[in-house]
């Protein structure tokens, strides 16, 4: 797997590259800037990049907002964010759109090998790699009230389907309907689970994170 490092911190950089180096994969650069990312990505198009959120110059959310970019830009390419804490905002604003290819972890699980090399496996493939704190916070931010047994069968299906990072192009074209049916269905799914519009682009997130969060998914 071809792999970019966007980390500030020298010795944490250097040992990510040796990690993955050793694990077979090829870090093709390694940047300690948020524009330095993004150039990085145009440049060598990798499979992956591993982003640390706070990056020069003030050190906020620098590698996040590129993170952001490169999700809109190149959706080929699979999103790590490594952070020191669980950072909600970004995290929501990150999986909002879709999970596919997308990993949010604390840097303490870098020091669990196994656990950061799977991680890596799983989102340069396509998938989605979250940190149980990560989930953990996000479910408590979503002020989870119960709401899905109000969820009729097709809303219940078009909600799995979203927790699977389906586009609504995607579950439409699965459910042999039109995307304003699934627009109404998700408006729906949204309005059930007493998700406000202030929520903004959070709230597909969030509902998914309300339905993982559940044992009521095989109802």
């Amino acid at each position: 797997m071809r792999i970019v490092i966007a980390e500030d911190s020298v010795l944490l950089r250097k040992g990510l590259e040796l990690l993955l180096s050793d694990a077979g994969h090829e870090v093709v650069t390694t940047v300690d800037t948020g524009p330095g990312l993004l150039d990085a990505v145009a440049a060598y198009e990798p499979d992956l990049a591993i982003v640390d959120v706070r990056m020069p110059p003030t050190f906020t959310d620098e590698g996040v907002r590129a993170a952001v970019i490169i999700r809109a830009q190149n959706p080929s390419v699979g999103v790590l964010v490594l952070s020191q804490y669980v950072e909600e905002r970004y995290a929501a604003e990150l999986i909002a759109d879709r999970s596919a290819g997308l990993g949010y972890l604390l840097k303490d699980r870098v020091a669990d090998v196994d656990t950061f090399l799977t991680a890596v496996a799983e989102v340069g493939a396509g998938g989605t790699a979250l940190d149980p704190e990560v989930v953990s916070q996000l479910i408590i931010r979503s002020r989870q009230t119960d709401g899905l047994d109000r969820l009729t069968e097709r809303e219940r299906v078009v909600l799995e389907l979203i927790a699977e990072g389906r586009s609504n192009q995607s579950i439409a074209a699965h459910l042999v309907i039109g995307e304003g049916s699934v627009e109404k269905h998700i408006s729906s799914i949204f309005t059930k689970l007493g998700l406000s519009a202030e929520e903004s682009g959070n709230r597909r997130v969030l509902a998914v994170l309300r339905y993982l969060g559940s044992d009521k998914r095989g109802l």
